[in-house]
């Protein structure tokens, strides 16, 4: 129900702004904020996106939960997509997600509302010390089979 009044709402709000600012500044002036808006926004996208990802990366070999940056490339994403849409709420709100303090509130208040019940990481530093060596176990069982038995077809007769 919320999506839909989303749908409903952002459009009309969207289009109100354009009617309001056109009406001051004119429809050139108004067009050509959307459009620096826009560039601004995919430039500040690329150089955020790519120092989160870096964060992401060393979280993931420092063997760290790695849902904070997750999160903040979720919302980076996401403030592209609205900056990329033509409007000034849209345009504002992505803004506001480009700003790190903002996302770090959003995601703090989000992470209060979630219960976490388990995490577990079967990596141990301790366990494998050397990077080079390859200690893995197989857990499986087995029986013997004796030739009158083995017709699958799946050997060799």
């Amino acid at each position: 129900m919320r999506l839909l009044l989303a749908f409903i709402f952002v459009p009309l709000i969207e289009i109100g702004l354009f009617i309001q600012v056109g009406g001051m500044i004119g429809m050139w002036p108004t067009l050509a904020i959307v459009l620096i808006t826009a560039v601004f926004g995919s430039f500040m996208i690329r150089s955020q996106g790519v120092a989160t990802f870096a964060r992401l990366q060393k979280s993931i070999s420092n063997l760290n939960d790695p849902t904070e940056p997750l999160a903040h490339g979720a919302m980076i994403i996401f403030a592209g997509a609205l900056l990329l849409t033509p409007g000034f709420f849209t345009d504002a709100i992505g803004l506001l997600l480009l700003i790190p303090g903002v996302r770090s509130a959003i995601y703090t208040y989000v992470r209060s509302r979630m219960v976490v019940s388990t995490f577990q990481s079967n990596h141990s530093e301790q366990e494998n010390p050397d990077p080079n060596t390859n200690h893995t176990i197989i857990d499986g069982e087995f029986s013997e089979v004796s030739e009158s038995q083995n017709r699958s077809g799946w050997t060799k007769d």
